[in-house]
Parts: structure tokens; C-alpha cells; sequence
């Protein structure tokens, strides 16, 4: 600075002083302008060397990034003095000055060097340790998919970042990226900042009320039967009335609707999860989901999401919800403005199966870029629930049976004495899902994917009172559900146990009936049938006996070795898979099922488990066990496994 004031001082006389008398030599005219000029060369350098090295050091973020997100709760700078003095002068101004016109030069040489400093980050001087983190950014902007790809792929495996830049790139991505983030396994939570605050309670009201506002406002045309029912339970009974009437607290979900006979739940959660099963069905209507979301349903969701961090159920019924909002792309911008990635993103790294597979619907539903498909209600992918590098080149689908569901049927096998009573399980009694963990190890070039349906063993114990849905109607709406789900484009292995059996061969049936689902059929490479009643039970046979039966279910009395049905379902489907040479392997069980405390019943027995092809394994486990193998090295995993590496050899090598 010093140099910079001598230059000041030597033009300042310059032009002040007088004339050189007229007897100077010229020789002395030429070195004082030597002197003068190499002085303010000299000195103009350094003064501009030291500018540019202090520009370099001076973070300013780009503040058209920063208005473009609405998220953001704070954003990160660098700390610069306060001083007013260092804002007055000469030097000051200068400084100024030369800000502009290196940044126009470093713009220019940008855009002719092609360098990645082009568009957005003009306007910004970084240090070279962040150049990477913006560097990445810019390429999760880009045009082109694959460098889009790239960038979210390198962002999640950044493990060694400081916090600020983790939460900057959470700040200034966009929807894509961030949606990208979170269905990559290695991304740090760092990324995903909090849900914005939600909107506080209207005075003297609840979340129990606000919920059956939401539900009182959604249309009530295009309503099946069941929807009906629920909506009009949740509407007409308070949590008191109902605690009052049925002496205690209902609370349901899943497949059935057991009695709680605790009184250690919050009353609230009796009409919250009444609302809460109506919501699910009026999701499953487009039109309905633009209500939900245009009358603050997400936050809602979400509030009541995080009340219920304890009650699995309620929160899993949330995410149904939302991933049936997510099927509707534009609805995309309003659940991710709404935080609900962030929450989806943690909940994917959750140890509980459910929960995580749930996330993970949700955010595939989300993620346009990787994936094709949409997973409706009922559909859960197993592996990959990620984005992966790895060729997926083929489809195990698992369809569970009576009283069954998408993960509980598949755990590892637990105690000796299931009881068929207890429609479902506490989650921290739920032992591994083999298919996610064992299967997808095994053969990492498949999907997995496991559905769930409603089924009951009697009426009076069903959901719905008024559902009854044959094996020809269910077969109906899974088939349309795995097709949107892709489920047809790959090689397909089918795995069933009981009932579910039947829905494949009701499925395939109807799939050769239909062109548009040809695909399903040319791409069916073989089928397991675990302890399938190809000829009918005596399930329904008992219901005089047994106090759950007294009114058997349409599905129940389907499964009677005299129903015509059934019949004809075995004899088509029998002629069918020959002339598809479909490969085919049945497991059987040898000994009884609990049903209650007080009867054992062989529910399938070996002569209606023979499908009339294929091999058939009897193997000394009851009904409900036939499917869950004791461990990995158990003859049951173990030959499934041989079958499915056998019928898709020629697919996985590909």
C-alpha cells in the first residue's frame, strides 16, 4: 500500500510541478520519466497483485442460488469485518474497481476456456478446497442425465466434507438431486436438512380433529363400499364414545382388527387410526390426493408422523399414504418442499424392515430419473431398494397366502407353536426377512418383490365387513398393480405359499386372456408353490369348531375341496403350464398347524399340494412354517435357491 501512495504522490507532482528550465539536457527529461514510469509500473503491479490474492480469499455466495431455495432455515458465509473505516478512500474505491474487472475477466475466460466456472458461479470466489463441492453442484444441474447420475453418485460417497458443506449442498440442490441423495445407501444425512416448522394448531382444536377435518373434507363420490365404512366410522365416533361402547381401545392395521385389551394407548389413536385406514383408500384416487395435499394434508401427515414415533402402525399407514400421493408426479415439488424426503431418507437406513421398505416405495415413487416403474399400495421392492450400477436382469416375486403378510410370511422360521390366531406380530418379534437378506445376497442381479393383500379366515373378523373379494377380483387388482410395477419387462420367477398360489395361477390365466399383458406370460420362467391347495382344504370344513371360523370368509370357502372354482382353476391352469413348459416346484407340509389353542389341523395334505407337474418335496413342517426356513443352510432356502439360479441361468448370464 505503501507503493501504491508513492505512485499517488509522484502524479500529484507530475502535474503540479513547472517546467524544466529550457537549459536542461534531454538526457534528464528521459530518466526522470524512467524513473517516474517504472515507479508506477512497479507499484501498480504489487498493488494488484495484492488485490487479486485478497479477492481470492473472499467468499460470496451467489444470491440468486440462495432465493431459489425455499428450504433453507440458515445459510453459511464467511465471517468479514465490520469496520466502516475500511469502507472510505482511495484504496477503497480502487478495491472496488478491480473486484469488477477481475471478476469480467475471469466470466470471459471462462466462457472461452469452457471452463466449469461458466454459468452459475461467475459471481462467486471460492477457496480451492471447495471447489469440488461446487464443482458437483453444477454438475447435478446439468443437462445430461448421466453427468446428472454422476454427480449424486460421487456427492454420497463424500465422507470426509466438513458440516457447512454437506449442509450447503443440502441448501442449494435441487429436487432431483436431493431425491437422488436419498436413495443412495452411502449418502450422509448431512444433506437432508430439517422439515420446514409446521403450521401451528388452530385455537382450541387437535390433531385428532384437524385429521377428520382432512377426511370430512375429501370428496365421497367414486367411493367403494369399504371406504365408505371407514370414513363414516371415523366421522361418527369420538375416541371416548368408542372406548366407552367397546370397553376399551380398538386399534388396527395390517390384517385384521384385533382387540387391544391395554388400556396403555393414547385415546386419540383409536379414531386417528380409523381416519388414518379411510385416508389410505381415498389416496388410492388421484383427484382425492389433490385434495389431501391442497388441504395441508402433508404437514398434517407429517405432525401426526412424528406424535406417533412409537406406534409403528400409525406411522406405516402415513407412508402409504404418501407413497400413494408420490404416483402422481405432479404432486413431486409439494411432498419434497414439505420435508418428507428428509424424513423417507432416515427412515431408509431404519433395521426395521417394514419401515425401510416402506421409505423405500415412497422415494422410487419420487425418483423419475432411475426408475421407470411405479409402485402402487401394496407393492414393497426388497432389493434393490437403492440405486445400484448393478444389472437388475430378472424378477422374484413373492405372493404370501391366508392371513399372511408382504414381510411377516417370509421371516426366518421362530417358535415350534405359531398360533394362526394372531393376524400380526409385534415388529420386535418379526425375525429376518430372508428374501431381502439371504436371497439378494445370493443373486444380486434380481428384484425382489414381495405384495400384500387383505385376507381374513371369517367375515366377522374382516377389516371391511363388506369386502368380499374373490380369488378372481384379487388376482385382477394384483395383476394390474405388478404391471405398473414393470413386473413383465424381466425374466420372472413366482413364489407363493397357499392361497397366494392360487392367485398366481388365477393371474397368469388371466394374463393369456389379455393382450396388453402378454409380457407377464412370455417373461414366466418357472413357479415355487409352498404347500398350495391345488385341490382344495379342509379349512373350511372346521368352521363349525372353531369359534374363529364360525362365518367363514369368500376366501375360505373358495379353498373347499368341492368348490367348482377351484375345479376349473386346476384343470385350466394344469393344461396351460404344459403348453408354456412353465418349470415348476411344490414344497408340502407333513405335520399339523395350531388353529387356536385347542385344535391341530394338517390345513394342506399332500395329495392336494401336487399340482400335477414338477417335483414334489414333502418336508416335516407345519402350514405356517413351509415357507420360513430355520436358517441359510436349511434344505428349504437351499433348494429354492437352486431352483431359481437353474430356471434363470441362461438370464443371468446374459
Amino acid at each position: 500500500m505503501s507503493l501504491a501512495a508513492y505512485c499517488v504522490i509522484c502524479c500529484r507532482r507530475v502535474g503540479t510541478s513547472t517546467s524544466p528550465p529550457k537549459s536542461g539536457t534531454r538526457w534528464r527529461d528521459i530518466r526522470n520519466k524512467i524513473k517516474f514510469t517504472g515507479s508506477l509500473i512497479l507499484g501498480g503491479s504489487l498493488f494488484l497483485t495484492y488485490e487479486v490474492l485478497a479477492l481470492k480469499k473472499a467468499v460470496t455466495l451467489d444470491t440468486q442460488v440462495v432465493e431459489r431455495e425455499k428450504m433453507k432455515s440458515y445459510i453459511y458465509v464467511h465471517t468479514v469485518s465490520l469496520d466502516k473505516g475500511e469502507n472510505h478512500g482511495i484504496a477503497w474505491q480502487a478495491r472496488k474497481e478491480l473486484h469488477k474487472a477481475v471478476r469480467k475477466v475471469l466470466a470471459t475466460s471462462a466462457k472461452i476456456l469452457r471452463n466449469p466456472f461458466a454459468d452459475p458461479f461467475s459471481t462467486v470466489d471460492i477457496e480451492d478446497h471447495e471447489c469440488a463441492v461446487w464443482l458437483l453442484l453444477r454438475k447435478s444441474k446439468s443437462d445430461d442425465k448421466t453427468t446428472r447420475l454422476e454427480a449424486v453418485q460421487e456427492m454420497s460417497e463424500a465422507h470426509h466434507w466438513h458440516d457447512y458443506q454437506y449442509r450447503l449442498i443440502a441448501q442449494a440442490c435441487d429436487p432431483k438431486t436431493l431425491i437422488g441423495l436419498a436413495r443412495s445407501k452411502e449418502s450422509d444425512l448431512r444433506f437432508f436438512l430439517l422439515p420446514p416448522p409446521l403450521p401451528s394448531l388452530k385455537e382450541d382444536s387437535s390433531t385428532e380433529e384437524e385429521l377428520r377435518q382432512l377426511l370430512a373434507s375429501l370428496p365421497q363420490t367414486e367411493l367403494d363400499e369399504c371406504i365408505q365404512y371407514f370414513t363414516s366410522l371415523a366421522l361418527s365416533e369420538s375416541s371416548q364414545s368408542l372406548a366407552a361402547q367397546k370397553g376399551g381401545l380398538w386399534c388396527f392395521g395390517g390384517n385384521g382388527l384385533p382387540y387391544a385389551e391395554s388400556f396403555g394407548e393414547v385415546p386419540s389413536a383409536t379414531v386417528e387410526m380409523f381416519c388414518l385406514e379411510a385416508i389410505v383408500k381415498h389416496s388410492e384416487i388421484s383427484t382425492h390426493c389433490d385434495k389431501i395435499e391442497a388441504n395441508g394434508g402433508l404437514q398434517l401427515l407429517q405432525r401426526l408422523y412424528q406424535l406417533h414415533k412409537d406406534c409403528p402402525k400409525v406411522q406405516r399407514n402415513i407412508m402409504r399414504i404418501i407413497g400413494n400421493m408420490a404416483l402422481n408426479e405432479h404432486l413431486h415439488s409439494s411432498i419434497v418442499r414439505s420435508g418428507w424426503v428428509s424424513i423417507m431418507a432416515e427412515a431408509m437406513k431404519s433395521d426395521r424392515i417394514m419401515e425401510a421398505s416402506h421409505a423405500a416405495r415412497i422415494l422410487a415413487n419420487l425418483d423419475r430419473e432411475t426408475v421407470q416403474e411405479k409402485y402402487q399400495d401394496g407393492v414393497y421392492v426388497l432389493h434393490p431398494q437403492y440405486r445400484t450400477s448393478q444389472p437388475i436382469k430378472a424378477d422374484v416375486l413373492f405372493i404370501h397366502g391366508l392371513m399372511g403378510a408382504a414381510f411377516k410370511t417370509w421371516r426366518q422360521q421362530d417358535s415350534e407353536q405359531a398360533v394362526i390366531e394372531k393376524p400380526m406380530e409385534e415388529e420386535d418379534r418379526y425375525t429376518t426377512c430372508w428374501p431381502k437378506t439371504w436371497l439378494a445376497k445370493d443373486c444380486p442381479a434380481l428384484r425382489i418383490i414381495s405384495v400384500e393383500y387383505d385376507t381374513t379366515l371369517s367375515d366377522w373378523r374382516a377389516r371391511c365387513p363388506m369386502e368380499r373379494k374373490s380369488i378372481a377380483f384379487r388376482s385382477n387388482e394384483l395383476l394390474r398393480k405388478l404391471r405398473a410395477a414393470g413386473v413383465g419387462d424381466r425374466p420372472v420367477v413366482w413364489i407363493s405359499h397357499s392361497m397366494g398360489g392360487l392367485l398366481v395361477k388365477k393371474m397368469l390365466l388371466e394374463a393369456s386372456k389379455k393382450p396388453e399383458m402378454s409380457a407377464v406370460i412370455n417373461n414366466t420362467r418357472g413357479i415355487i408353490f409352498y404347500s398350495v391347495p391345488h385341490h382344495g382344504s379342509h379349512l373350511a370344513e372346521y368352521s363349525v369348531n372353531i369359534r374363529y371360523l364360525l362365518f367363514p370368509s369368500l376366501e375360505v370357502k373358495e379353498l373347499s375341496k368341492d368348490s367348482p372354482a377351484l375345479k376349473t382353476l386346476q384343470d385350466d391352469f394344469l393344461e396351460f403350464a404344459k403348453d408354456q413348459n412353465f418349470q415348476v416346484l411344490n414344497f408340502v407340509e407333513t405335520l399339523p398347524t395350531y388353529i387356536g389353542s385347542m385344535i391341530k389341523l394338517h390345513v394342506v395334505p399332500v395329495e392336494s399340494a401336487d399340482l400335477g407337474i414338477g417335483d414334489l418335496i414333502p418336508v416335516d413342517v407345519n402350514h405356517l412354517n413351509i415357507c420360513k426356513p430355520k436358517k441359510k443352510d436349511a434344505f428349504l432356502y437351499q433348494r429354492t435357491l437352486q431352483f431359481i439360479r437353474e430356471t434363470l441361468a441362461k438370464d443371468l448370464e446374459n
